[in-house]
């Protein structure tokens, strides 16, 4: 065990109420010592009074409303940093982790210096499924969970550098957050974790990813209660991600893989009768331009690496089609 690190676990959570036993249980239970966070975004099931009668060592922070992935786990992540942080790890509430998953990561982390950020191993509940192994970002703009929906047979038992950590299970050096910033909350949802790894690797952190560091996952059961979300937030979230982040070579290099990937999503989107939400995200997107365009001039200012080096981080293929999950 690694005593002497200060470590934060921040939980963001909305009416998650029947999630948050076995997730805070299983952080609970980590051999790696940590303080325990959890935010609430304006939940309406009674996870406040839940927490704070069977959780008393879990600090609770109560949220007026819904901000949203990004918003909640800021607060989160501020009030760890005050306290003096130097690593905080993200867990979802609809997660459950092995006994050593927090040791595994936070040991990974101290041990590299140059990285920013450690992803897990994330399998689904039926422990058989990946649902992540670190995140790929293509050159159609498209980002991706590496080996989701298929079966764990090793192959993904290697430590390396990714391009992105998923949100859900990760380390975030704290001096690292000082120098790039938290979640840009203008993604409120999705992709968000692409974009500050983005970010990280733009400033000269790697990314690695930890197949010792374990947890399970009940996939989409927050934003599955929500209709046309995720996919207003995909495509919103879509524009904003390469319009701030793509380096000007790679981004007129790859721009019209990044259009015609938008034109093969609005015909997906019309065709399943969603196009209304889809095109809702992308107007969202533009409406944002004049803070993205800003957003985008600091970012690139302080890009510390070749562009080479970020195009060779880049998934260079299409992004593979999921195969079918398996009934466990």
């Amino acid at each position: 065990m690694i005593e002497k690190m200060n470590i934060y676990v921040v939980i963001p959570s909305w009416n998650g109420k029947e999630l948050l036993k076995p997730c805070l249980d299983s952080v609970m239970a980590q051999g790696q010592s940590a303080e325990i966070i959890m935010v609430d975004n304006g939940s309406s099931d009674g996870s406040q009074a839940f927490v704070k009668a069977s959780y008393p060592g879990v600090e609770l922070i109560e949220l007026d409303k819904n901000y949203g992935f990004t918003g909640g786990v800021n607060v989160g992540i501020n009030a760890a940093l005050k306290k003096g942080a130097e690593f905080v790890v993200l867990f979802n509430n609809d997660a459950v982790a092995e006994p050593d998953w927090l040791e595994q990561l936070s040991k990974t982390a101290q041990d590299n210096r140059s990285v920013g950020i450690v992803a897990s191993k994330i399998l689904r509940t039926d422990k058989q499924h990946l649902d992540s192994t670190g995140e790929n970002y293509s050159i159609w703009g498209l980002p991706f969970p590496r080996g989701r929906n298929e079966v764990d047979n090793g192959q993904y038992d290697k430590l390396i550098e990714v391009f992105a950590a998923s949100g859900g299970a990760s380390i975030y050096r704290a001096k690292m957050l000082g120098e790039i910033g938290l979640f840009d909350e203008d993604f409120f949802a999705y992709f968000e974790d692409v974009d500050i790894a983005f970010r990280a690797q733009l400033a000269g952190w790697k990314v690695l990813y930890e197949p010792t560091a374990v947890v399970y996952h009940h996939v989409n059961a927050t934003s599955s209660k929500l209709g046309d979300f995720s996919l207003y937030h995909s495509s919103k979230n879509f524009m904003l991600l390469y319009a701030k982040n793509m380096p000007l070579a790679l981004y007129i290099k790859y721009l019209p893989l990044f259009a015609l990937q938008l034109i093969r999503w609005s015909i997906t989107s019309l065709l399943r009768g969603k196009i209304i939400a889809f095109l809702r995200g992308v107007f969202a997107a533009l409406g944002l331009h004049f803070s993205t365009v800003k957003k985008r001039r600091d970012i690139q200012r302080s890009r510390k690496v070749p562009i080479k080096y970020i195009d060779r981080m880049l998934y260079h293929h299409r992004p593979p089609r999921p195969p079918k999950l398996e009934k466990p």
